[in-house]
């Protein structure tokens, strides 16, 4: 019986120790899996953060090449709009529609190379009033601080909204 007391022990220590391996190696695999897991959410979370950085500069990119499309972008003349506005037949680039301006006004920025309504508009009123000065002094007592934003108006087609700004106007002043 003695010989059984000491087979007991050694079978058990036996099994235990084949459970502990298993065990282990199971643990292993599992740790070795986490391990990988992370390593590729890292990997992915670097690479989010390249794509937004992609984004982000495509989204400037594209805000930038919007604004130089809308500055190069010309507005067609629809005189059959202006005139369902207006009442009567308007003429592209007759700055007379210009709340303030009449034919001898027109004349004078004609003669200083200001023959269309965008022409107009970029310049300041400080320079429109250059020009009224060089026609003497009976062109001097015009205000043109709205003429610039008139004429953009008409060039940029806001036909309806040129009417309603100049019926709030006097000659040309607000």
């Amino acid at each position: 019986m003695c010989a059984l007391c000491l087979l007991i022990p050694i079978l058990v220590g036996l099994i235990c120790a084949i459970l502990g391996y298993l065990l282990g190696q199971l643990i292993f695999k599992k740790s070795r899996h986490y391990i990988e897991l992370q390593a590729d959410l890292m990997a992915c979370r670097a690479k989010s953060a390249e794509m937004q950085s992609d984004l982000d500069n495509l989204t400037r990119e594209h805000e930038d090449l919007k604004v130089r499309f809308a500055a190069l972008s010309v507005p067609v003349f629809d005189a059959a709009l202006a005139a369902s506005v207006f009442g009567m037949e308007i003429a592209e680039n007759d700055l007379k529609i210009v709340e303030g301006i009449g034919p001898k006004i027109e004349e004078l920025f004609h003669k200083a190379g200001i023959t269309t309504w965008k022409a107009l508009s970029e310049i300041s009123p400080e320079r429109c009033r250059e020009i009224l000065g060089s026609g003497g002094d009976r062109y001097r007592i015009h205000d043109p601080s709205t003429w610039p934003k008139q004429c953009e108006m008409a060039y940029r087609g806001k036909w309806q909204e040129l009417k309603e700004w100049q019926g709030s106007l006097n000659a040309g002043k607000e």
